[in-house]
């Protein structure tokens, strides 16, 4: 199983923002301590080349992140502001997802520890995301001949704005996004299916809902890869999620994802995403979850 990892998480963030970040750290270090992977499962990324990020972002865009050109606006947009460790940390997470999709077409399934940001257009970031990595790697594995056709499955609670935007027009990519009607983004773009949740929805009508459109899309759509972006920010015990997921639902709705790509044999790169519970061992453990349904089923 190939885990890319970011060891350098922490130290571009301000003070204010690190600790949700720290789950990523944690996460590898739990990972290890179960005897789930190995030392040698883990890798860290180089930077995503311009040239590959340029057939998803705006080549303005990029000069920008590289030059530190950002205006006030788009900084509070974002989230952060900007820096150049931000920026080197956003290359290095793109490329990791892009590594994990390659090996995802050799061994079937790979997970970035990191990665996920979703908030991210052509030309400016959003929503603490300033890359999009799920569209930078669909779009190198379409340039590229590896695949003709890419599911992206957006489970996080936010809807995946920035992607939806970015595939509008392309229909070699669908984009499934299960997320929370009335949290961020406010403003929603359209995927080429989207669940909007109500508030408070639970485990059994959750996975009732994913299972019924996972399965039609798969069948209809008949994609030859697919990303997952495993968002634990369903949790009841989420900050700002509104669902009331629990830790064993989430764990069933990951099975369930990869057992119906394991079975027509669709190859799956992952994405951790959001997860803002007070408790980081809830956190953690919420994401442990998402790697051991992976080797369970993946082997």
């Amino acid at each position: 199983m190939y885990i890319a990892y970011d060891p350098v998480y922490v130290h571009p963030l301000p003070e204010g923002h690190r600790f949700p970040m720290i789950k990523y750290e944690l996460i590898a270090d739990q990972l290890l301590y179960e005897g789930l992977i190995t030392k040698d499962e883990i890798f860290s990324a180089l930077p995503c080349p311009d040239d590959i990020l340029s057939w998803t972002h705006s080549n303005t865009y990029i000069l920008k992140l590289h030059n530190q050109g950002l205006n006030a606006k788009e900084q509070r947009v974002i989230g952060f502001p900007q820096s150049p460790g931000l920026t080197h940390r956003e290359l290095v997470i793109t490329q990791g997802t892009l590594n994990c999709s390659v090996y995802a077409l050799k061994h079937g399934v790979a997970l970035n520890i990191a990665g996920g940001t979703h908030h991210a257009y052509a030309d400016h970031g959003e929503g603490f995301c300033l890359l999009n990595d799920f569209a930078v790697a669909a779009n190198f594995l379409l340039r590229t001949g590896k695949t003709d056709k890419v599911l992206i499955i957006d489970l996080d609670v936010h809807q995946g704005n920035g992607t939806a935007a970015i595939f509008t027009s392309e229909k070699r990519v669908f984009t499934f996004s299960m997320h929370g009607k009335h949290n961020y983004p406010f403003r929603k773009e359209r995927s080429d299916l989207d669940i909007a949740l109500d508030d408070d929805i639970n485990d059994e009508p959750y996975l009732a809902l994913l299972e019924k459109n996972l399965y039609q899309i798969l069948h209809n759509f008949k994609p030859g890869f697919a990303f997952y972006l495993s968002g634990v920010d369903v949790l009841a015990s989420d900050k700002f999620g509104k669902l009331k997921m629990t830790i064993e639902g989430c764990k069933k709705r990951d099975e369930m994802v990869f057992r119906f790509l394991h079975q027509l044999k669709i190859p799956c790169a992952v994405a951790m995403g959001g997860g803002y519970t007070e408790d980081v061992r809830v956190i953690v453990d919420a994401h442990c979850n998402t790697f051991r349904a992976a080797k369970m089923i993946y082997g």
